[in-house]
């Protein structure tokens, strides 16, 4: 049986079990932590249950939690509850065509002054924490629309090349999520040098999933996403932006005490019997 396939298998099927046991064993002599299976298997799915790539990626995902205290140590979304207020970010309620999750960040509604990059980044973090817990999501990844209205030389100033290798390397090589597709609207001319600092530290297959879609976007989103989960604004026939927006907003509030016990746990393995019940209701996978 392939990846693949084995992807298809649930959680606790016997055909998956020597494939945890090889990982939580490697994993244990690479970092002396013996990791529960709801957390190895993240990796797991992500690398198609090729156990050397999982060993990589959950090693990879250590040493950038490690590396990364400024982003990782407060996942509280109450702290940035001001920024979450102003429709910066949603997570479709609806998975596109192919099952994957659908992200949308709206950058104009970030306020430079008011917000650091890395504070902004954090938002992406928790989202991130929540979904690769979805087994459906660890299956099919996601696809992320960024909206570049509003983008200023105040936002470039603020993506440093050390803040954008942290960025890529979330992309691509230290988080146990499978990035389907990146989608850029609205991009202006002046956003190509932020997009320059970046790109060296993407793989190839990832720049082949980067689409630029200008300001006609409404043209040919379509075409990769279909018009009942795209908002309005998008093009689609969905719940408008703001709905959305404020709708995962309160998913994260919900989720705040899981997310802290993500930042303070040295690993990120953390356990919570809710977690379940946090989208209840809110898709039908």
């Amino acid at each position: 049986m392939d990846g693949p396939q084995l992807n298809e298998l649930p959680d606790h099927s016997e055909e998956l079990k020597p494939y945890l046991s090889r990982l939580r064993r490697e994993a244990l002599q690479a970092t002396d932590h013996d990791f529960s299976s709801e957390f190895l298997i993240k990796f797991l799915r992500a690398r198609d249950f090729d156990v050397d790539l999982a060993l990589r990626l959950l090693l990879n995902y250590q040493h950038w939690r490690k590396d990364s205290p400024e982003i990782i140590d407060c996942l509280a979304p109450s702290s940035l509850l001001d920024l979450l207020q102003t429709s910066y970010h949603a997570v479709l309620p609806q998975r596109d065509h192919t099952g994957s999750r659908v992200l949308i960040y709206r950058i104009g509604q970030w306020n430079p002054k008011v917000w650091s990059a890395s504070e902004v980044f954090r938002v992406s973090l928790m989202t991130s924490e929540i979904i690769s817990r979805e087994t459906e999501t660890q299956r099919r990844g996601l696809k992320v629309i960024f909206d570049l209205e509003g983008w200023s030389f105040k936002h470039a100033l603020q993506i440093t090349r050390p803040l954008a290798r942290k960025i890529s390397s979330v992309l691509v090589d230290s988080f146990p999520l499978k990035v389907r597709g990146i989608h850029l609207v609205n991009e202006p001319l002046f956003f190509q040098p932020v997009f320059a600092l970046i790109r060296p530290f993407l793989p190839d297959k990832i720049k082949r999933r980067i689409h630029m879609h200008g300001v006609d976007f409404q043209n040919t989103l379509t075409d990769f996403f279909s018009l009942p989960i795209l908002p309005p604004e998008y093009g689609g026939e969905g719940p408008g932006i703001e709905e959305v927006c404020q709708d995962w907003a309160n998913q994260l509030l919900q989720s705040e005490e899981l997310l802290q016990k993500i930042a303070n746990d040295p690993t990120g393995d953390v356990a919570d019997a809710s977690e379940d019940l946090i989208l209840e209701g809110r898709e039908k996978d």
